[in-house]
């Protein structure tokens, strides 16, 4: 077969990505969620106990780290209560202090849907009621932990499904949380991140195949990561599941993650591991039912996200998920791939 031949059929693929073949399904176009949170405007205009408070939009996660050090605990939670939606958000300012402000956030947006992540308890590292939602939840003690994972969800998420009642152990915040339980749970040093930080697409279509929201959604996953940095945390591993690891596979250069695992990933925009540009050592893994196997690996005219990351060929160390049934059984307790991914997280396997 002839060049134009080879890219005849490798548009046809991607256009089967888009149309529902190989397993895919129609989804509906969404709008990414950027730049700073609600309430900016009326954080510029505050007089900030007689210094400027940092931009949401343009200072670095450890400028704001060195502002909040430089207040007194009043003055911290006078803009805390002044400003929840700012300060639940602003990556660089003190852990407790945006759990805190994220459960006054939530309260005040009345709305039932959000009520459970206002629960006692709940350490909420992240809240945008804008759109369909975003989150990020903590499990574990941040603070304190020696290992940190953030693990970044796929397609059909947001506040409101973050901790929907699903199969066991799926859904960003049942993956954190078996994950952690793996880790070692409240007994261990570990600390757990379900991070629905991004727009994800709707279903599996257009958005799904193309890189539009990924690369929103990258672009905050690495200012999330700084923001983790900017206060002192480990270097965090990155489990990317899905359409998620099309946002890792795009923000892994910018990130100092020290692994980068993808799970069930319809590709990562680059040919090879290396292609990532990152530091981080490369996992991957599909199970042996899981649907994204059907899913052509091409990249063209902006559809479909290239290589397959469990191939040979593109250099990635391979988890294993023999035991994995289905596409989100990858951090199903008793699974071989759950304790795999625990190990890589602790920081057992070299």
């Amino acid at each position: 077969m002839g060049r134009f031949g080879r890219t005849i059929v490798t548009a046809a693929l991607a256009v089967a990505v888009v149309t529902g073949t190989a397993g895919w399904a129609s989804g509906d176009a969404q709008q990414a969620v950027t730049g700073p949170p609600p309430g900016t405007a009326a954080w510029r205009a505050d007089p900030g106990y007689g210094r400027e408070l940092p931009d949401p939009a343009g200072a670095s996660p450890r400028e704001v780290a060195r502002f909040f050090a430089g207040l007194d605990e009043d003055a911290r939670r006078g803009l805390m209560r002044a400003h929840p939606l700012v300060v639940g958000n602003l990556d660089g300012a003190p852990l407790p202090l945006r759990y805190e402000a994220n459960r006054l956030a939530v309260l005040a947006t009345g709305e039932a849907r959000y009520a459970s992540l206002a629960a006692p308890g709940r350490r909420i590292l992240a809240f945008d009621p804008r759109g369909r939602g975003q989150v990020a939840e903590v499990f574990g003690d941040l603070e304190r932990a020696a290992h940190v994972a953030v693990v970044v969800p796929g397609s059909d998420n947001d506040a409101e499904t973050h901790d929907a009642p699903r199969a066991p152990a799926t859904g960003p915040a049942g993956m954190a949380r078996a994950l952690w339980a793996a880790a070692g749970g409240a007994g261990g040093d570990t600390a757990v991140v379900a991070w629905t930080g991004y727009t994800t697409p709707v279903g599996v279509g257009l958005d799904a195949a193309g890189g539009r929201l990924a690369e929103a959604g990258a672009v905050r996953l690495a200012r999330f990561t700084a923001g983790l940095d900017a206060v002192g945390t480990p270097d965090p591993v990155l489990l990317c599941h899905s359409y998620g690891s099309v946002v890792c596979g795009l923000a892994a250069r910018h990130t100092d993650a020290r692994d980068l695992v993808v799970l069930g990933s319809p590709g990562t925009r680059a040919a090879t591991a290396a292609g990532l540009g990152t530091k981080a050592r490369v996992w991957a893994a599909r199970g042996p039912s899981d649907w994204i196997a059907d899913v052509p690996n091409v990249e063209v005219a902006g559809l479909g996200h290239g290589a397959d990351p469990t191939s040979p060929a593109f250099g990635a160390r391979r988890v294993p998920a023999s035991d994995v049934v289905g596409h989100t059984g990858y951090f199903r307790p008793g699974t071989r791939s759950l304790a795999a991914l625990a190990a890589i997280v602790r920081g057992e396997v070299r």
